[in-house]
């Protein structure tokens, strides 16, 4: 009851549009973040107001103190080679209505010419081209800061590194095939 009150608070978001690719592993995403750092690529800016270069620095702080389970450390910083396997978090705001999970993981990212008026961000966790799980998520947020922001980036997080994603698999492959 508490969960259901807290989805219809103001400020408080939406998150949807989850999709998983079969080889989406949380096993893997937890061995290759704990304890590392994790890079993200944000693209677009929620708050025309602020500079991008600042908004980003502003939002990283809020991303750490709503990370998923594992021990991580966000960063912005390229590797100075790029690792193989990439694994990335995208976050693309105001994405194009167009722009799908494989463009964004191909760093093919484009945003909407305008400001949309709320915080919308398309979320994507890729390893190398392939786009391991994705969803989107809206809130309004004044700053980077407000509280709605930070609780939105919780739920993304919360919705694309699951820990058993909702996908069509067989509970018991060997005792029921199909």
């Amino acid at each position: 009851m508490v969960l259901l009150l807290a989805a219809c608070a103001p400020g408080s978001g939406s998150v949807g549009g989850a999709d998983y690719d079969p080889a989406y592993d949380f096993s893997e995403f937890y061995r290759v973040t704990n304890g590392r750092t994790f890079r993200v690529i944000a693209a677009g800016n929620p708050f025309p107001s602020i500079r991008p270069e600042e908004m980003r620095e502003r939002l990283l702080p809020v991303m750490q103190a709503n990370r998923p389970r594992p021990r991580l450390t966000f960063t912005y910083a390229a590797p100075a080679e790029t690792p193989h396997p990439d694994y990335r978090l995208v976050l693309v705001f105001d994405a194009a209505n167009d722009l799908t999970a494989a463009r964004v993981c191909a760093d093919q990212i484009r945003t909407k010419p305008e400001f949309s008026g709320k915080v919308a961000v398309f979320g994507v966790y890729c390893r190398n081209d392939s786009a391991l799980s994705q969803a989107v998520a809206t809130t309004t947020a004044s700053a980077p800061e407000d509280p709605s922001m930070g609780r939105l980036l919780g739920q993304l997080f919360q919705v694309l590194f699951i820990k058993v994603p909702p996908i069509d698999r067989p509970r018991f492959p060997f005792a029921f095939p199909r």
